[in-house]
């Protein structure tokens, strides 16, 4: 099962987004995500937070539609973002992308991408998308298709990165190990139209940075 996560980050043109919403099967808003969903017309299943970000009256809406709202109070140990996901793997989603995670606050994107960490070593597929940079969260292997010279940046999560490969790009890697204070894999370009990722042990942030939705893999 494939979730869409809206979260209260930053977006960029909406009409962008509609497209990969589409592929998921269930929506769950984390607070203020509910706005970004109430103004694409996407009814969540899910609406969970502290609820100090979403509007009065979309509250009101999705709650007339039988939407389910969790709240928790704001003295909490997770965020709304974390909170979501959690809801998302209790769901047993095989799959989670993240919508409005990425950009406005450095420090909510890094929690972000911190956040979904665990899910990635259990070999479930985690992406953030906006319409300039996708970003995969792999402990395994993925394939990034797109147009050559589309710059891919690839950074460890986890404190090493075990046996990772890069190929089909312009600078292509063997068997290397990546160490989170020596985050040199930046600024790599595709060589063709698709590349391959992988890792043995550790976790991957793949940086995908592109010009149109329509590239989502």
């Amino acid at each position: 099962m494939k979730c869409v996560v809206l979260a209260n980050g930053e977006y960029g043109p909406l009409r962008e987004y509609r497209r990969v919403i589409s592929a998921g099967d269930i929506i769950i808003c984390a607070d203020g995500g509910a706005n970004y969903a109430y103004e694409l017309g996407l009814m969540p299943a899910y609406i969970v937070g502290d609820m100090d970000s979403i509007r009065p009256e979309v509250k009101e809406y999705f709650e007339a539609q039988r939407a389910v709202v969790k709240k928790y109070p704001r003295r909490k140990d997770f965020t709304d973002t974390q909170l979501a996901l959690s809801l998302a793997e209790e769901l047993e989603a095989d799959e989670v992308l993240f919508l409005g995670t990425l950009g406005k606050r450095l420090d909510h994107t890094l929690s972000n991408l911190y956040s979904g960490i665990e899910m990635a070593i259990m070999g479930k597929q985690v992406t953030h998308f906006s319409p300039d940079c996708i970003v995969y969260l792999t402990a395994r292997r993925i394939i990034i298709t797109g147009q050559k010279g589309d710059v891919v940046s690839v950074l460890p999560l986890s404190e090493k990165a075990l046996g990772v490969c890069e190929k089909g790009f312009e600078y292509p890697l063997e068997n290397v190990v990546l160490e989170k204070k020596n985050p040199y894999t930046v600024s790599n370009t595709l060589a063709d139209e698709c590349g391959e990722i992988s890792v043995e042990d550790g976790v991957l942030a793949v940086f995908h940075f592109l010009k149109s939705a329509e590239r989502l893999a």
